[in-house]
């Protein structure tokens, strides 16, 4: 509780030279979401981890596009996965440029990626684990 009350009184007071200024020490999150081919999942999650990334989850996901189509333009496989991973917002940039070089230059490696800001947390040590900050 006394963190709470720490942080709390540091989020509600504004230092007199600069009235936006974050003074809680807290790095904002994002939930990176990536779309990958399934047999893919284990590397882009080795992949995800070795960039500094600290949680991550994936799920098994199919497309939506009917089967005649898929065959038609080359993209027979449609099972896919889905990979949830929570990442701080000044690493968010770099991952996603790496993603994009890896979706680029893998053969059957495509996918996409986007972030989304996270605005809560419930409780202080569930943030300090999923940014990476157990101090």
């Amino acid at each position: 509780m006394r963190l709470f009350k720490k942080f709390w009184k540091n989020k509600t007071a504004q230092p007199e030279n600069n009235p936006t200024a974050d003074t809680t020490g807290f790095k904002k999150l994002k939930l990176l979401v990536t779309v990958v081919p399934r047999r893919k999942t284990e590397f882009y999650l080795d992949y995800l981890t070795s960039m500094g990334v600290n949680f991550q989850t994936s799920m098994a996901a199919s497309g939506t596009a009917k089967s005649d189509t898929l065959y038609l333009l080359g993209l027979e496989d449609s099972d896919k996965s889905v990979l949830f991973s929570v990442v701080n917002e000044e690493l968010a940039p770099v991952v996603l440029q790496g993603l994009e070089e890896k979706f680029e230059v893998l053969k059957n490696g495509k996918g996409i990626a986007f972030t989304v800001p996270l605005t809560s947390v419930i409780g202080v040590s569930i943030y300090r684990f999923l940014s990476d900050n157990r101090m």
